[in-house]
């Protein structure tokens, strides 16, 4: 297995009391006197991994990490209840408050990159650039797609997956329910066997259930309410977003969130730099991915350094969440 690229210095680590019971995990890296930059994993319910901040590099930037809730070392490990979009975007909307970062560069892939839209149409004024890799936009196609679009390519994973939750049917509402039964772990285990054979990963052994779990619960929550994304859809809100540079990196073999998303994005929005990756998939260590990923950093620590770029200085006093402001999505059975 070849060796994990080296990752920026560890700055800090912090735990900031969310609400609800739930106490995210907060690590920053890079440079205290560096752009700040919000950087989001995917999942949902993934966690941070040292792969997503190996593509920042030198002394540029200052790398705020959030483990959203249930996922990562954040606490309750794998916790459904009171976790939805909403509430994640008002954790953000905290931890920016609590940082003192008046600005930001915002990153993510995949779900990361799914948060980091909704981020930037929640709060336009906080963010400085976007950097979007294997855009996932939680359409209903996207959704039931992942779960049977190319059964045909891999159809033992498939199958495999399909026994899991039988004689139900596969599909995100299913597997919500089954990741809690006594079949959670063959469950679990027969999703990630079907998320790699569509990543386009390299083999690699399988995780401990113990580790699969808490993931594949939070996911399949989010993706049985469709992320809480519908009303109104995502894709049709990014009309407005934020006139800021943004860059959108997508392999044309991915086959777990397809190219169609990416060119319907830029289509709606039209500052979204869209530059396809050629014949790379979902995995983010693509050597391809992995080298566009660095230089479009490269640019953005470029702009970022111009006049106008991100402040690290003080906020305006204010509450964290305003009373009485109701987020642009509803919680909805996150609250349960």
């Amino acid at each position: 297995m070849p060796a994990m690229p080296s990752t920026p210095p560890l700055l800090a680590q912090h735990t900031l009391a969310v609400g609800d019971g739930h106490v995210l995990h907060v690590a920053e890296y890079g440079h205290p006197q560096g752009q700040p930059v919000l950087l989001l994993h995917g999942g949902p319910g993934s966690g941070q991994t040292p792969l997503l901040r190996s593509f920042f590099t030198g002394q540029a930037w200052r790398i705020v990490a959030p483990d959203q809730r249930g996922a990562g070392a954040s606490t309750p490990a794998g916790a459904t209840a009171h976790n939805s979009t909403a509430q994640l975007l008002a954790d953000l909307r905290l931890l920016r408050q609590q940082l003192g970062i008046a600005r930001w560069c915002v990153v993510g892939g995949s779900w990361g990159a799914t948060l980091a839209l909704a981020h930037a149409l929640d709060e336009p004024q906080a963010v400085q650039a976007l950097l979007l890799r294997a855009l996932f936009l939680a359409r209903p196609d996207d959704i039931t797609g992942f779960f049977h679009r190319d059964a045909a390519l891999h159809p033992a994973a498939h199958a495999a997956f399909t026994a899991a939750v039988a004689p139900q049917a596969l599909d995100a509402a299913t597997l919500n329910v089954a990741l809690h039964g006594e079949r959670a772990a063959t469950v679990a285990q027969a999703w990630w066997a079907w998320e790699q054979a569509l990543s386009g990963a390299p083999p690699r052994p399988a995780p401990e259930p113990a580790a699969l779990l808490p993931r594949y619960r939070v996911q399949a929550h989010y993706l049985a309410q469709g992320c809480w994304l519908q009303q109104p859809p995502l894709l049709a809100r990014c009309a407005g977003l934020p006139q800021v540079p943004t860059w959108l990196l997508h392999g044309t073999a991915d086959r777990i969130c397809p190219p169609e998303g990416a060119q319907a994005l830029a289509r709606v929005a039209p500052q979204v730099r869209l530059q396809w990756v050629a014949s790379a998939g979902h995995d983010p260590s693509h050597p391809a991915i992995a080298a566009a990923m660095r230089q479009v950093l490269g640019e953005m620590e470029a702009q970022a350094s111009a006049p106008g770029g991100p402040s690290a200085g003080p906020l305006p006093s204010r509450p964290a969440i305003p009373p009485g402001d109701r987020p642009p999505y509803s919680a909805g059975e996150g609250q349960t």
